[in-house]
């Protein structure tokens, strides 16, 4: 009977331990990652870039925190990126800002490099 008992209790505390890792990944689950990278609060920053007028293309690192002004508006952006090596700031930047034909060339981040 002891033996039993000492079963159920195991398999109680690696169903409970089962369940709550399970609760703990539903945030990740519920909050996809986007390919592009992700919007970040203002002044958290690693560098900023300021585009002239004119310009084609800015050159960051994966991971990297970037702060971007165009035409006197400004985002700052993770570029977390899924692999991606270039995008187009159109597809990041603020509807309100002009971002124009500027490609964004993502080199792998130097913290990681072989």
């Amino acid at each position: 009977m002891k033996m039993k008992s000492m079963h159920t209790r195991k398999l109680v505390t690696l169903t409970g331990i089962g369940a709550l890792a399970a609760l703990l990944s539903l945030p990740t689950l519920a909050m996809p990652m986007d390919p592009l990278g992700t919007a970040v609060q203002a002044g958290k920053a690693d560098r900023e870039v300021t585009l002239a007028d004119g310009a084609k293309y800015v050159n960051v690192n994966r991971n990297e925190v970037v702060k971007i002004n165009v035409g006197g508006k400004s985002f700052t952006w993770r570029f977390d990126t899924l692999g991606l090596s270039a995008i187009n700031l159109s597809e990041i930047a603020p509807p309100d800002i002009g971002a124009g034909n500027v490609t964004i060339y993502v080199s792998q981040d130097p913290n990681y490099r072989n």
